[in-house]
């Protein structure tokens, strides 16, 4: 299940309740320690040398203890209690580049700046450039404010394995050049758990059984019609793309609407999708159960001729509408149709532009973007795209997602993410709860980013299509 982001007290309060349960700090250590080679593991191969570095705190001994699970790998561990006399050995540790080093010296608890012998010790494993796994936190960040204790250094990490739950500061924008990814050992003994906040971070296992099984007599008509309002000149591929990735969903029926110019193009590119032109007096097929707006609407000119159509379909329509990309611009504000689903699916800049603010502002604090937005917008729902993705309305729980990686920058897999989440959205049997169907989609998205990427390195948005909903 999902798991509260906490504060460095949180945590503190959590051990000390497990402390007091009977569980021993070190069977947690021997844990943490086990998830931790774990995933080295996964990021070397056999006879790699691993390089683990503990100072004398918890961290420290969480990394020593995956020394035991490193299996098939040439490990050396450099204890440094104290900086000053041991730079030189961490140099010639260093010159004979390890394939990974795991990060135990600082943990939660550093709240000073660091001395100038610790500010070489770190500057000279950043300078190194092997990758870094850091255990709990990187070595010199603040983990409640996402800072630096010294400003602009600490370990540049690129996976950060945190122990228990997500702390608040990893999650700040400030911190992801020193996090990297961010994943989660949770399962270590730790017993109960903090009491959970309005910020929660998706776990796989959320989605465990989801969707349900479909029944064994369905047909097509029961899994829902999605129509897709998307494509112009120039930007057809959008259209293709937003179409091809709701088809993963498996919805029973889509039909794209698309503008005359690109109409032969996009519908040579498809199959089983039914595409039709879009006229300014279109009107849905009774049969819809969704509406999609927005993949590659950019072409000059479309304001005047789509946006009379999109503010119409968003202020009245019954059925669940997703909105994304430039159409976002165009949205009304003030209240929908009562208790129809909404779902906007903005980039840090389309947000700011809904919110009338920088970009810079909106990445300052994402969970307020995303309750304002919700606010702005009929309590619609708001998936905040980036890295960390946003998924929450103006009240309740925010959840971020915790798949993906940064080779989902490309152009187009926006457009897959909203076309997936739409074939998931018209489909009536998997509306009992909203929320744990988009944050289904959204993981799904980067889940199966991070299954390709762990296949081959060239991978391209198209072979994302073939992805989607394959995710476990």
């Amino acid at each position: 299940m999902s798991l509260p982001v906490i504060s460095i007290a949180q945590m503190r309060q959590w051990e000390q309740a497990t402390w007091a349960g009977g569980q021993t700090e070190a069977e947690v250590i021997r844990r943490v320690g086990a998830k931790i080679a774990h995933r080295a593991l996964q990021l070397s191969r056999s006879d790699d040398a691993i390089l683990i570095l503990a100072g004398k705190g918890h961290n420290g001994a969480d990394a020593c203890a995956a020394q035991e699970y490193l299996t098939g790998r040439r490990v050396a561990r450099l204890e440094i209690p104290a900086p000053e006399t041991s730079l030189p050995e961490l140099e010639r540790a260093l010159r004979q580049k390890p394939a990974l080093i795991i990060d135990g010296l600082f943990g939660i608890g550093l709240d000073r700046p660091l001395t100038d012998d610790w500010k070489k010790i770190i500057l000279a494993i950043n300078g190194s450039k092997i990758p870094v796994l850091a255990v709990d936190v990187p070595s010199g960040l603040n983990a409640d404010t996402g800072e630096p204790v010294t400003p602009g250094l600490a370990i540049e990490a690129a996976l950060t394995v945190t122990v228990g739950a997500p702390k608040t500061g990893l999650l700040a924008q400030s911190a992801w050049p020193f996090v990297g990814r961010l994943e989660v050992a949770n399962d270590v003994g730790l017993v109960g758990g903090p009491a959970p906040g309005n910020l929660h971070w998706t776990m796989a296992d959320d989605f465990q059984d989801f969707p349900p099984r479909r029944a064994a007599a369905g047909h097509k008509g029961a899994f829902g019609h999605l129509g897709i309002v998307a494509g112009s000149f120039g930007y057809h591929g959008a259209a293709v793309l937003a179409a091809r990735a709701a088809q993963r969903a498996q919805p029973g029926l889509i039909t794209l609407f698309t503008h005359e110019p690109v109409y032969h193009v996009t519908a040579a590119q498809l199959q089983s999708v039914m595409v039709n032109l879009w006229t300014p007096d279109l009107r849905l097929p009774e049969t819809t159960n969704a509406v999609l707006v927005g993949p590659g609407l950019a072409a000059p000119g479309l304001f005047d001729v789509m946006s009379h159509f999109t503010r119409r379909l968003w202020r009245d329509s019954l059925i669940p509408v997703i909105v994304d990309a430039s159409t976002l611009d165009w949205l009304p504000l003030g209240a929908t149709a009562r208790n129809a689903i909404r779902v906007v699916t903005p980039h840090p800049g389309e947000a700011a532009r809904l919110l009338n603010t920088t970009k810079q502002q909106v990445q300052l604090n994402r969970p307020q973007a995303v309750r304002e937005i919700s606010r702005r917008y009929g309590n619609c729902w708001v998936v905040l795209k980036g890295h960390q993705t946003l998924v929450g309305r103006s009240e309740g729980d925010i959840f971020v997602n915790s798949s993906g990686n940064p080779h989902l920058a490309q152009g187009g897999s926006g457009d897959l993410l909203a076309g997936y989440l739409a074939g998931c959205l018209a489909q009536p049997s998997l509306l009992d709860d909203v929320g744990r169907l988009i944050r289904f989609g959204v993981w799904q998205h980067g889940a199966a980013a991070d299954q390709l990427q762990a296949a081959r390195m060239n991978w391209v948005v198209e072979d994302l299509v073939g992805e989607l909903g394959n995710a476990r």
